[in-house]
């Protein structure tokens, strides 16, 4: 009812929708407090009760609207991760963080792709493409919930290096299984050039992300006014977005290199303070319509293959962290309680899969896509929870943040 009334008022539809699902999101932050529970998990069951499988308050044509907004809050989240790639960090331990994110993506992907193929027969080309995509590690829910939580510390830094890093893997691992795919459904000859291609686009990705940054900070001099240095920041990181989406280029991996590299030329962390104090309205969106997209019977049709997937890419997760972890020598901390922040997938692995979608045949396709759009929103909901039971179990957690009046829908409420 309200759904159709709204998509029949044009602008104002849109900023009634708009306001319904902050104001959506905010209060179902207040009852997840109550419960202890991290706010992003109160933003994605948020929009699933406003979405269209429960109370339908937003109307179809405008959810699909928004999609825009999900490439603008990775982009964001992506470039405040930059910030933990400072040059001291990374020297100081680069080689664990990159052994440990190897061993935990592949290891989840080779589980999953193995577990398809032996359990329930299905094709090496869908099984590839399902395990590359399992790969990914949504880095936004984890990063709101330290946020939240004021989490700091060693175990902290690795859990927002390993993500950031996570992406990028899944990147190339995703274009060389499509590269394989495409060969097993084509008459032509593997070319060493086919496998090589999504590597070059990765490398060419950071290098961008690398001149953006040079130029960010000569533009931003010490006498811009703090309004200035905001604007300038913003729209550097859209159009970074933007150029990256026109080559079909991951914007993520680009945002993640341009506040690295930034953050090592100026050491200027204001920045990203006045950009983490714009971004909550738009992240909070991100979430309540990720919730929003769920269909809860998809749920259904996708059944035991669907359940094996959410199941065994945590284990994977999980048991390649450690590996990787013990491999390397990392602290007992990142060993027992990594595995628990890795949980969540959203942003990339959707993209992967309407990817995915597209090269695969009909059946085969949809069910990637209902089975990754599905166990993402689950992933979404279960993952902040596991990731404050890591930072808790690991000491990160100092005590629980209180509420702050000038805070009211940020991540620190």
């Amino acid at each position: 009812m309200i759904a159709e009334f709204l998509d029949t008022q044009g602008n104002a539809g849109i900023i009634i929708s708009i306001s319904i699902i902050l104001l959506a999101g905010f209060l179902c932050t207040r009852i997840s407090k109550k419960l202890h529970f991290p706010n992003v998990s109160g933003y994605i069951i948020s929009g699933i009760f406003i979405g269209p499988c429960v109370l339908h308050l937003i109307p179809s044509d405008i959810i699909q609207g928004m999609d825009f907004m999900t490439d603008i809050a990775l982009a964001f989240i992506a470039f405040g991760v930059g910030k933990y790639f400072k040059k001291e960090t990374l020297m100081k331990q680069g080689g664990k963080v990159m052994i440990i994110t190897i061993f935990e993506a592949l290891t989840a992907g080779l589980c999953i792709t193995l577990s398809m193929v032996l359990l329930f027969h299905l094709p090496w080309s869908f099984s590839l493409l399902l395990g590359a995509i399992g790969c990914a590690t949504a880095p936004a829910s984890t990063i709101m919930t330290i946020r939240q939580y004021h989490a700091k510390g060693n175990f902290v830094d690795t859990i927002l290096q390993v993500t950031a890093l996570d992406d990028a893997v899944a990147l190339i691992a995703f274009s060389i299984c499509t590269a394989l795919v495409e060969f097993m459904h084509a008459d032509q000859t593997l070319q060493l050039s086919i496998i090589l291609l999504p590597v070059v686009w990765n490398i060419l990705a950071v290098f961008i992300g690398i001149s953006f940054a040079y130029i960010l900070n000569h533009i931003i001099t010490e006498h811009r006014s703090d309004d200035h240095r905001l604007v300038i920041t913003i729209a550097m990181i859209l159009l970074l977005t933007g150029v990256c989406s026109c080559f079909n280029i991951s914007p993520l991996l680009s945002c993640m290199v341009l506040g690295g590299v930034y953050i090592n030329l100026s050491g200027n962390k204001d920045v990203f303070r006045q950009v983490n104090n714009f971004t909550p309205p738009i992240t909070l969106t991100f979430f309540v319509l990720s919730g929003m997209r769920l269909d809860l019977h998809a749920l259904v049709s996708c059944g035991l293959i669907g359940i094996v997937y959410f199941f065994i890419r945590i284990m994977g997760k999980a048991s390649g962290a450690w590996a990787g972890a013990k491999l390397s020598h990392a602290s007992t901390n990142v060993q027992l309680y990594l595995g628990l922040a890795l949980i969540p997938q959203a942003g990339v692995s959707i993209g992967l899969a309407i990817l995915g979608q597209r090269i695969l045949p009909t059946y085969e396709g949809t069910m990637l896509s209902l089975i990754i759009l599905s166990s993402a929103v689950l992933y979404e909901m279960i993952g902040p929870a596991c990731a404050k039971l890591s930072l808790k179990l690991s000491g990160s957690i100092q005590s629980e943040p209180q509420h702050k009046p000038s805070h009211a829908i940020t991540a620190h409420s």
